[in-house]
Order: C-alpha cells, then sequence, then structure tokens
C-alpha cells in the first residue's frame, strides 16, 4: 500500500504512467546529479579552472559509480539534502589527487535544481508529443463525424443546435498551444554556488556557467536559487493541460449522460449493475484537473522563498511538482484512450 494513487497498487492501473514515472525514480534523479557534476568537471577544466586530467578522470567515476542509497537515506534525514553525503561518497570513489575537484564552487541546491530540469526537459518532450497525438485524433473524429448535429448547452440547459465540430474545437484548439508552450519551454541551468553569486569562481563564473549548460543541454540563465518562477510556470502549464482535458472530460461524461448523443466502444462495469458503461476515463480526467489545479496555488506558495535560499519553499517543491507532472501525465494518457473509443458522436447525417 502506498501514500500516492500514482504508484498505488492497482489505482496506478487507472492514474499511473509507466513511460512518465521513471523519471521520478531515485536512480534516475541520482543519475541526473552524477551527470552535473561530470559536467561541472569538464566545463571548469575548458575554462583553465581544474586540470583536465582531473576533470577526465571524476567523469569516468561518475559514469560507473552507484553509491550507497541506505545511506543517502540516513544523511538526508539529517542534512534535509542528500547532496552533501553523495558528493562526499563519490569523493572517496574519486580518490586523490583529484577529489578536491570535485563539485567545486557549487552547492546541493544547484545540483537538485539541475536534475529536476534535465528531467523535466525529458517529459516535456514526451508531454508535447502526446499533446500531438490527442490533437490528430480530434482532428481524425472531426473528419468522421463533424457535420453531424449536436445541441449546444449553456449553463447545463439546451441552447442552440450546434455542430460536433464546434465541440471538437474548443477540445482542440488549447493543445496546440500548450504543444508549443512546451516546446519552446526554457528549462535552465541552476548553477548559483553558496548564495547564488558564484563567489568561488570569480571572474569565471559565467563562462563556467555557460559552457556547464551547454553540456547538459539546458539553457543558460543567471541563477534563480530564490527566484522560482521557473518552477511555478511549469506547474502553471501542467494545470493548464489537464484542465482542458477535464473539459474534455466533463463533456464526454454529460454526453454519455444524455444516452444518445456518444458512444463509446468501450467504459467501465459496475460491480452492481451488469448493463452499465461507466465513462471511467472521463471522471478521471475531471478528477485529475482538480487535483492539478488544487497543487498549482502550492506551487505559487514556493515563490515566497525568503532570501538567498528557502528550506521550507523548496521542500514543498518536492512535495508538488511530481505529483503535477503525474497528473498531467496521466491526463494524456487517459484522454488518447478515451477519444480513441469515441465510436460515434453527434445524431447521424443522412446525406441524400
Amino acid at each position: 500500500m502506498t501514500v500516492s494513487a500514482f504508484d498505488h497498487p492497482f489505482l496506478s492501473g487507472l492514474l499511473g504512467d509507466e513511460e512518465i514515472a521513471p523519471y521520478f525514480s531515485v536512480e534516475t534523479d541520482v543519475s541526473a546529479m552524477l551527470a552535473f557534476e561530470a559536467a561541472l568537471a569538464r566545463a571548469e577544466a575548458v575554462e583553465g579552472l581544474i586540470p583536465h586530467e582531473a576533470a577526465r578522470h571524476i567523469s569516468e567515476v561518475c559514469m560507473a559509480f552507484r553509491p550507497d542509497f541506505l545511506e543517502l537515506r540516513t544523511a538526508t534525514a539529517r542534512d534535509g539534502v542528500v547532496v552533501a553525503n553523495l558528493v562526499k561518497q563519490l569523493r572517496t570513489v574519486v580518490g586523490a589527487p583529484y577529489s578536491d575537484f570535485l563539485h567545486l564552487g557549487a552547492t546541493s541546491q544547484d545540483v537538485i535544481d539541475t536534475s529536476l530540469m534535465v528531467r523535466l526537459k525529458a517529459i516535456a518532450f514526451l508531454l508535447s508529443n502526446r499533446l500531438s497525438d490527442l490533437s490528430m485524433v480530434f482532428g481524425d473524429l472531426d473528419r468522421s463525424f463533424g457535420r453531424n448535429p449536436l445541441m449546444g448547452r449553456t449553463r447545463m440547459q439546451a441552447a442552440i443546435p450546434i455542430t460536433v465540430s464546434d465541440r471538437i474545437r474548443a477540445w482542440r484548439t488549447p493543445l496546440d498551444a500548450y504543444r508549443d508552450r512546451l516546446t519552446e519551454q526554457r528549462l535552465p541551468l541552476q548553477f548559483g554556488g553558496a548564495a547564488g553569486t558564484l563567489d568561488k569562481l570569480a571572474d569565471r563564473a559565467d563562462a563556467i556557467r555557460a559552457t556547464l549548460a551547454q553540456e547538459l543541454g539546458l539553457s543558460d540563465i543567471a541563477q534563480w536559487q530564490s527566484q522560482r518562477a521557473v518552477i511555478a510556470d511549469f506547474a502553471s502549464l501542467l494545470s493548464l493541460i489537464s484542465g482542458s482535458l477535464g473539459k474534455f472530460g466533463q463533456d464526454v461524461a454529460l454526453l454519455a449522460q444524455a444516452g444518445e448523443e456518444i458512444e463509446l466502444t468501450r467504459g467501465g462495469g459496475s460491480s452492481a449493475m451488469a448493463h452499465k458503461q461507466n465513462p471511467v476515463a472521463a471522471e478521471a480526467l475531471v478528477a485529475l484537473a482538480r487535483f492539478n489545479a488544487s497543487l498549482l496555488s502550492g506551487s505559487h506558495q514556493s515563490l515566497v522563498h525568503e532570501q538567498e535560499r528557502s528550506g521550507a519553499a523548496w521542500m514543498l517543491e518536492w512535495l508538488i511538482l511530481p505529483q503535477m507532472v503525474m497528473a498531467s501525465a496521466a491526463s494524456l494518457r487517459l484522454a488518447l484512450e478515451l477519444a480513441r473509443n469515441i465510436k460515434e458522436i453527434g445524431a447521424k447525417t443522412h446525406n441524400p
């Protein structure tokens, strides 16, 4: 039994996402942290801060290194972050004379935030592909059923006749904008050192940061460790995506309630009424949209990031953002499933 529905033994069958979940595994997180340490050493060698031999050795060790995860867990309970002990373990393996060149000028937040950005970049690519796929499915539905009449409803009451194409347009239009935003999202390197000033790197700080960003495939911007709009903006986009998909789910559930306006190839069964086909995916889309909308306010609370670093606001992001990503991923998976299960929508037209 787990406390999260996204990896629950059976609820994950409905709300989980096997493609996205591995990006939040401890192995993937630590792997991205090690990639940061290796890339930092290479960047500092390029800019003449450390020897190239040190950078090569550190990179080789980072590629093969597997930490003691139990020790990481114990140390995190004490330190509040995993990086101090991870670097300690790594330094032991790197050994003399190169261990002092490891993690030079960096701090824990640089490693943790950059690991997140590396993983979010991959996730954004996967989510944008799903948005494209869903838009294409809606396009297919429009071509098949767009001319069919449908009763337009305002404030839950019958209003005037519309076409299925009109309804599908409301479902489809936001998706392309969200896909473009995900594709264009500038996920930045975090590299500020102890207090955001990169004081240990002196006049080579900007050049090392630029080289490090290039090594990791991230955008190069000035440190943002206490300016959390990067996280809040991504969370807002996730909530917009799940919110629009929730509108699709709500519309389908209401169409199914009417009984004659939509036909689905399959639905969920009932333990009490064998004749029922419940619109489970549609209901889940509504629930996930409301879930993300609730968490979004918490994400914005993390903007209140006091002084040069906040422990509390930072921890809040750790609790919230992975859940929002998983909710959005599940929403896209379920929306694709639901759209592909639409067998008929609207009243059939009988052309002469």
